[in-house]
């Protein structure tokens, strides 16, 4: 009888270690943050999931294009719908340049993106701004590919105190 018991729990603890391996993330180091699911929706990290954290420009530009105003409208609606959280807009900048033009131009594109917020209705005491010009690339290499990931904005909520 205790053998059965035994076979039964080992048994038991195969089939949910099967069940384990069946996730969607099975196989593979990297999550999909394209799928919203797994976060609250008024967390950070459905904020950058589901409405998008960023948006891109042209070169030495900092006006918003289309793709950008429907991004930031969501931005909008969100921070809207959760008013604990306040913003960081940094600006940044590809490697072409010097770098106090980059600083200007990162400064000018956050702050493209914080006047559109307010615009659409998001207190401007819950955003603030900040440059980084070219000194924080997210693709180093110089090519365009690379470059036009690194002419953004990128919004990070936080909650609470101060962004």
């Amino acid at each position: 009888m205790r053998i059965s018991l035994a076979l039964i729990l080992a048994a038991s603890v195969f089939a949910l270690a099967a069940c384990n391996s069946q996730l969607p993330n099975s196989g593979s180091d990297t999550v999909d943050l394209n799928k919203s699911g797994n976060f609250a929706q008024n967390s950070p990290e459905f904020f950058v999931a589901s409405v998008g954290d960023r948006v891109l420009f042209t070169v030495d530009q900092s006006t918003l294009n289309d793709e950008a105003r429907s991004i930031l409208d969501a931005q909008a609606t969100w921070l809207a719908q959760n008013v604990e959280f306040k913003a960081l807009i940094e600006g940044h900048a590809d490697e072409q340049g010097t770098r106090e033009y980059n600083l200007a131009l990162g400064a000018r594109r956050a702050s493209a993106v914080q006047a559109y917020l307010v615009s659409r209705g998001v207190a401007d005491n819950r955003l603030s701004t900040i440059t980084y010009g070219k000194e924080r690339p997210i693709e180093i290499c110089s090519t365009e590919a690379c470059w036009s990931q690194n002419r953004r904005a990128v919004t990070v909520v936080n909650a609470g105190g101060t962004s």
